[in-house]
């Protein structure tokens, strides 16, 4: 049993915490302490649950309930020899007592010993009168196992015995998509619906089935029952929006997401959402008025400033553009989109030093695609820095080691610095791995490709 705030429930932790303050020990039956620890495991204050414990056995030392209470701190404080030991007190005191299977079996867990936590859950399953909690630990002991198969059955077990268990039904679909059964999790929802109709978890789940299937006119008739099931669930809302839009209609995914906003406080999400399906109508200043909304209401969310930045972007309003992006680095510097878009827009606007650096800083956080090294390297070109040019490009060719364009480049450059055995050695690997590259030494180094030893050698491989 639960405490409440609001009833005189809380009387027995009221007296409790005032016998604390005093150091006057008052009495309590064995069932107000347990109903005290309870509340204080459930709020997490481990040290007031440990007085109570303490102080119920020292009332009670006989009861089996208190001392059960005890091995369950013994084990959150990874005691478990501690814990084994008193359990195996209690066993032989009350061998029929289902807890104690169900303490022993959570020992076993901690050690990783899954196998047999379920060997002993299933032995509690024998003695118990109510089988939810268990056929709903057994299920999270095969999760550990990453046996799905099982783990399905008993959290269906759960749903059979209490279909408003919503968190065995999220776990039973998360079994089959992880088996990647999506047509025989849409089978056992329609099963479930069948005899639970108004679930709106249910109607919620099997729409993203539906999506996953791509089968959006299926997917937006499970929502709205969703919806009708539940005209409050939010969730329903956005993925009806979220179907919607796939469908490009967007006033109605508009007014979906509208609805959340009335529901609950505005969420980024559907404010971002919102925005999107805008820019989708061309309604540029409604667009501009809901990525605005998504930056102030959650300046964390990455998604908000590249939506408002790629936005001005496609506009060539580069200035407004690069506005933003420096606003989103100046909030997360470590974000590598951030950085690929800054690096971009200040290409275009011709600030070459601060492309450059853009670039090298996605770099260093990790972001090791081709065009990124291409693209620093050729502005390093550009700026007059062959040498920094050269280690960009002879770090990238350690990650694409048969590249012709990362090639070409360092054969160029060589050739520039006048170290021609160096520029031999790289333009031969070029040809040699695509010959149709060539122009990038016209392109790029037009002075190299008018000297005689580099022509003769495009000759040669003509030939």
């Amino acid at each position: 049993m639960e405490f409440s705030h609001d009833d005189n429930n809380n009387l027995p932790i009221t007296k409790f915490e005032s016998m604390l303050k005093t150091n006057h020990v008052l009495f309590f039956d064995s069932e107000e302490f347990e109903n005290i620890i309870h509340h204080y495991l459930n709020q997490g204050k481990i040290a007031l649950a440990k007085k109570a414990i303490k102080l119920g056995l020292g009332q009670h030392p006989t009861s089996i309930n208190l001392r059960l209470f005890k091995v369950e701190i013994y084990v959150f404080e990874d005691k478990l020899q501690e814990a084994d030991d008193l359990l195996n007190e209690l066993y032989s005191i009350d061998p029929s007592n289902e807890e104690i299977y169900i303490q022993k079996a959570n020992i076993f867990s901690k050690k990783d010993d899954h196998e047999q936590a379920i060997k002993i859950l299933k032995e509690a399953a024998k003695l118990a009168d109510d089988l939810v909690d268990l056929y709903s630990l057994i299920g999270m002991e095969y999760l550990f196992l990453d046996n799905y198969e099982e783990a399905k059955t008993y959290f269906m077990k759960c749903l059979k015995t209490d279909p408003n268990d919503y968190s065995a039904l999220y776990n039973v679909i998360y079994c089959f998509e992880f088996l990647n059964q999506n047509e025989d999790a849409i089978s056992y929802l329609n099963d479930f619906l069948n005899e639970n109709p108004y679930c709106e978890v249910g109607w919620h789940q099997l729409g993203k089935q539906y999506v996953t299937l791509k089968e959006f006119e299926k997917a937006l008739t499970a929502f709205d029952f969703a919806i009708i099931s539940d005209d409050t669930f939010v969730g329903a809302y956005l993925e009806l929006g979220k179907v919607l839009e796939e469908l490009k209609r967007y006033d109605e995914a508009i007014a979906n997401y509208t609805i959340t906003l009335n529901l609950d406080d505005p969420t980024s999400f559907a404010l971002l959402r919102i925005g999107s399906c805008y820019e989708k109508l061309n309604k540029d200043d409604l667009a501009i008025q809901y990525y605005d909304r998504t930056v102030h209401e959650d300046p964390l969310l990455d998604k908000g400033w590249i939506a408002i930045t790629k936005f001005y972007n496609k506009k060539g309003n580069y200035q407004k553009a690069l506005f933003f992006i420096n606003k989103a680095i100046n909030i997360d510097s470590e974000n590598v989109t951030y950085w690929k878009l800054y690096s971009q827009i200040n290409h275009r606007l011709s600030f070459y030093e601060e492309a450059e650096r853009g670039y090298k800083k996605t770099i260093e956080l990790g972001n090791y695609e081709l065009n990124t090294w291409l693209s620093r390297g050729d502005l390093l070109i550009q700026l007059g820095e062959p040498q920094a040019a050269i280690l960009n490009f002879e770090q990238a060719i350690e990650f694409y080691p048969e590249n012709a364009e990362l090639e070409y480049r360092l054969a160029g450059l060589f050739f520039l610095l006048m170290e021609n055995d160096k520029g031999i050695f790289h333009l031969k690997n070029a040809l040699k791995h695509n010959k149709d590259y060539a122009f990038i030494i016209d392109e790029l180094f037009p002075k190299v490709s008018n000297k005689l030893l580099v022509k003769n050698i495009l000759k040669q491989i003509e030939k």
